[in-house]
């Protein structure tokens, strides 16, 4: 039985040397990071101290904890020649990271390369994360079906992330992360159910943070015409940030089935009852039997 957690950030040497050579966002100050739409940030070393995390995942019980590119820093977005070293860093910390973690890979969306995308996979990445603010519209799957399409014929996940926020850096520190990335989430969530999933009828795909608790509102979607009972099993939530209210009720609205854990470390950490009060089997089905589905389509 292998515990999962499914969302996690870990820098290490060649990425933070990456954003370092940058003069402007996302860039790295010594450990002030500065990324456009957000107030600067002092990025605790400890935080991406390998040794210090794997201790830390031990003590979690993780048998397997999966690592992604922070996406809200905006390299997807950037164009190929300034994010192809930034991308490149990150791939070859995150590929050479030993036990319990492995990674999700990250692609440009602002320039689509299937082909560099696959050559990345081939080294044993998980699946592929995206921004949720490339996967909010037609236009957006309409851009990213290359890199969708590829995860499809591999059989490999995709796990939605919140991309950089939009606005005014003269915002309080926690605004980001709920505003912006909250309503990015959200987006996503219902443009997969109107764009992605009937172009990519096989994908699976996991939304952070709950989907911006998009779940929630399956009433009002099924007032303006929508089907209230109908769940994916191949669309899961991760359970990042949030506590057993907020759990519960996604699972009232999903089932338990679809659930996976995330904690977002080093920005948050596990609840600190791992099936949030839900009883032994859902903390079973949270922490195993449904982030092995994500990542295998195995029961």
């Amino acid at each position: 039985m292998t515990n999962i957690d499914v969302h996690q950030h870990l820098w290490g040497a060649a990425f933070v040397a990456a954003l370092r050579a940058r003069d402007k966002p996302p860039f790295l100050d010594g450990w002030t990071l500065y990324v456009d739409g957000e107030p600067p940030y002092e990025v605790p070393p400890a935080d991406h101290d390998l040794a210090r995390r794997t201790e830390i995942a031990a003590a979690d019980g993780l048998g397997l904890a999966l690592v992604s590119l922070s996406a809200p820093l905006g390299v997807e977005w950037l164009p190929t020649e300034e994010a192809r070293p930034l991308l490149d860093g990150y791939h070859e910390d995150a590929a050479g990271l030993p036990e319990p973690f492995g990674a999700w890979a990250a692609a440009c969306v602002r320039d689509v390369d299937a082909g560099a995308t696959a050559a990345v996979l081939d080294r044993g990445f998980a699946g592929l994360q995206l921004p949720a603010n490339a996967l909010a519209d037609a236009a957006g799957y309409a851009r990213c079906a290359p890199l969708l399409d590829l995860l499809e014929a591999r059989g490999l996940p995709l796990f939605v992330h919140p991309g950089p926020a939009a606005g005014e850096s003269l915002t309080p520190g926690w605004w980001p992360a709920l505003v912006p990335y909250v309503q990015q989430m959200h987006a996503a969530w219902f443009a997969f159910r109107a764009f992605g999933r009937p172009r990519h009828p096989r994908l699976r795909v996991c939304f952070a943070l709950l989907a911006g608790l998009a779940p929630l509102h399956g009433e009002r979607f099924a007032a303006r015409g929508g089907g209230l009972d109908e769940v994916d099993r191949d669309v899961f939530v991760e359970t990042s940030s949030y506590g057993p209210r907020a759990v519960d009720a996604v699972v009232r609205a999903l089932g338990a089935d679809v659930v996976v854990q995330g904690t977002d470390r080093p920005y948050a950490e596990p609840p600190r009852r791992p099936g949030f009060g839900l009883g032994e089997g859902s903390e079973h089905a949270f922490r195993v039997a449904n982030p092995r589905r994500l990542l295998t389509g195995r029961n």
